[in-house]
């Protein structure tokens, strides 16, 4: 167990909440299960998180990316995930009891935390939304996993998402956009980048931080705070407050 901890660490470069959740799952085996109380190894392993910034895309990379996504059935969460700040659980589970367009309005419910929240939805966003559902008109799911089949047929691809039980997995957005950075030479990001660029973006362009906490569906402030490291706009700002404070004063 030993060699194995050190083995994820040194050369599968596992983050320390992968390792803790690993050193979690090996003490309640061994441990409680096997009964194997003299073992002090889980107690000896320590992990300190790092203090590392999320990745986050310039508008133009955003761009980039969105438009190298060549098939709608992908474009569209993708898209829905940067206008709307969503993790992406939390957008591939929506349904269309969700979507209140007329409002302007998205419902998240039950995510992170448990909790409920509501979010602007942009009206290109909504009509974009509608034209992607009535090409498969699910009962409930607004992005139904499209499953096995022939995709070059658009009837047979739309009958097995209409039918689909179950909404799109996580894993295909992913190793989608994996593909489409390195071919377009991006910096590291994922799926999740595109919400943190949400909320650089937004902070960017003014709005309030107590707002983007709100839209993010963050509990704590703090949480939110960490995209004042990443805006250049604040940069920028605290700079020329800086030069107007200095060229006030006596040479």
């Amino acid at each position: 167990m030993r060699d194995y901890f050190l083995f994820v660490k040194l050369q599968k470069h596992w983050q320390p909440k992968s390792i803790r959740q690993a050193l979690a799952a090996a003490s309640m085996f061994f441990v409680k299960l096997l009964r194997h109380e003299d073992w002090t190894l889980f107690s000896q392993i320590r992990t300190k998180d790092h203090d590392t910034l999320p990745a986050v895309l310039t508008r133009q990379q955003v761009h980039d990316l969105l438009a190298h996504i060549r098939l709608r059935r992908y474009r569209t969460p993708l898209k829905l995930i940067y206008c709307c700040g969503l993790r992406l659980s939390e957008c591939l589970g929506l349904t269309i009891h969700d979507i209140k367009g007329r409002e302007n309005k998205l419902f998240i419910r039950h995510s992170k935390g448990h909790q409920d929240r509501v979010v602007p939805l942009a009206s290109a966003m909504y009509q974009e939304l509608r034209r992607y559902w009535a090409f498969h008109r699910h009962p409930l799911l607004l992005f139904p996993n499209a499953g096995r089949g022939d995709n070059n047929s658009p009837a047979s691809l739309a009958q097995r998402m209409h039918t689909a039980t179950g909404p799109m997995p996580c894993s295909s957005l992913q190793r989608l956009v994996i593909v489409a950075r390195k071919q377009l030479n991006l910096p590291a990001a994922s799926v999740h980048s595109l919400r943190h660029s949400f909320a650089t973006h937004l902070l960017e362009a003014g709005a309030h931080l107590h707002t983007i906490q709100k839209l993010l569906g963050h509990k704590q402030i703090t949480s939110t705070m960490v995209y004042l490291h990443l805006t250049y706009q604040s940069t920028k700002d605290a700079l020329q407050l800086m030069d107007q404070l200095c060229s006030g004063l006596p040479r």
